[in-house]
């Protein structure tokens, strides 16, 4: 059952992030990869800096924060070598 909000939250998560981020979608499959590394990187950026998040809303919103550094990065890898 964990694996099955793991994934919705990444699902979430990844496409919040390309809402926020004024972005075009990558479909559903691309926002839970998004999500799904998003929430991995942002739960890593939260511990960097003393942070956590409890419960649904607290693992959504790091995984939404991870998922727009991570389509941030994305961006610019593309910038550069586009």
């Amino acid at each position: 059952m964990d694996f099955l909000v793991w994934i919705i939250i990444g699902v979430i998560a990844g496409w919040l992030a390309g809402k926020i981020m004024k972005g075009a979608g990558f479909g559903l499959v691309g926002d839970l990869v998004v999500g799904l590394i998003g929430s991995l990187l942002g739960g890593w950026l939260f511990h960097l800096f003393g942070l956590s998040g409890s419960g649904f809303l607290g693992s959504l919103v790091t995984a939404t924060v991870g998922a727009m550094a991570f389509l941030t990065l994305l961006r610019f890898l593309k910038k550069t070598t586009g």
